[in-house]
């Protein structure tokens, strides 16, 4: 193929100019929700793009008004998890009751986010509007993320639906910040982000492309070994540091948080009275629900 191309799949946009792999999350009707078959083609884009001799740099981002509002809810298990459209749970696992098999699903769709973490290839993730609960388990599996200065990104889920499944927070910001964040549900603005660290830098919305764009060309000139050699140093100081088995041990922590009443009663409401309503009655007692920290 030449050096510049697009393919389209479901769930994505695959595209190359030059050294630069972009992949788009294509679901804007769904603000880009993760669905099975979205982290699917996920998966197997990046795999592509790490097999490519002629990339060096992968840019993750998202189409339409979000980079990612989290896991797909309406296409889910009760617990959030999204499933295959076919799948029958009788045939494989038992419902969401059983905590070893919530476990097992949150570990499988960790798994393919996880496939960023063991690329070769450095992944720069250019986040704007939300980047939420399931977003967030997505863009900070990123090597850098590049922000939007007035992107939201945050899990407002652990205030009654459990942790996040996957745990990169405690590696960016420090254990006062983690807790400051995962005990609130409460988000953060691109610009806030950067000041504590969880994101590399915020910049306009109107530069975030051409930003994310000319860092990865950047790092696109470096050897596609040397490149490699560096990534999977740092990753392995912080596998040292148990940031594998952390993930592990979130998915099972968010099994156990599902049982919680809180939890329950929040899956109660969404069947009931939908899942607006229940989002509402989480949220509502937590104002605009943003940290700011030059003011706190």
């Amino acid at each position: 193929m030449p050096d510049k191309w697009l393919r389209t799949t479901e769930c994505l946009t695959f595209a190359v100019e030059g050294a630069v792999a972009r992949i788009t999350l294509n679901r804007p009707e769904k603000r880009n929700a993760l669905s099975r078959t979205l982290l699917r083609e996920l998966r197997e884009a990046l795999l592509e793009a790490d097999d490519r001799k002629a990339i060096r740099c992968i840019l993750l981002q998202g189409a339409g008004k979000d980079f990612c509002s989290g896991y797909d809810m309406a296409a889910s298990s009760p617990n959030g998890a999204p499933v295959d459209g076919d799948y029958d749970p009788s045939l494989y696992r038992r419902g969401a009751e059983a905590i070893d098999d919530d476990a097992w699903r949150l570990e499988r769709n960790g798994a393919d986010i996880l496939t960023i973490f063991d690329l070769h290839k450095p992944v720069i993730a250019a986040v704007h509007g939300h980047c939420v609960a399931g977003g967030t388990d997505l863009a900070l599996s990123c090597d850098m993320v590049i922000a939007a200065h007035d992107a939201k990104i945050g899990f407002p889920a652990v205030r009654s639906q459990g942790t996040p499944p996957m745990h990169w927070w405690i590696y960016h910001v420090g254990p006062q910040w983690a807790k400051r964040m995962l005990l609130t549900g409460d988000m953060l603005s691109g610009r806030d982000a950067a000041k504590i660290n969880l994101v590399l830098k915020s910049v306009p919305a109107a530069k975030l492309h051409d930003a994310a764009t000319a860092l990865a060309q950047r790092l696109a000139l470096i050897d596609a070994d040397v490149l490699a050699g560096n990534k999977r140093i740092v990753n392995m100081a912080m596998e040292l540091m148990g940031a594998r088995t952390m993930q592990r041990f979130a998915a099972e922590t968010d099994a156990r948080g599902h049982l919680a009443a809180a939890a329950r009663a929040f899956t109660a409401t969404a069947k009931a009275e939908g899942l607006s309503r229940a989002f509402k009655l989480r949220d509502a007692p937590f104002g605009d629900g943003m940290v700011r920290p030059d003011e706190e």
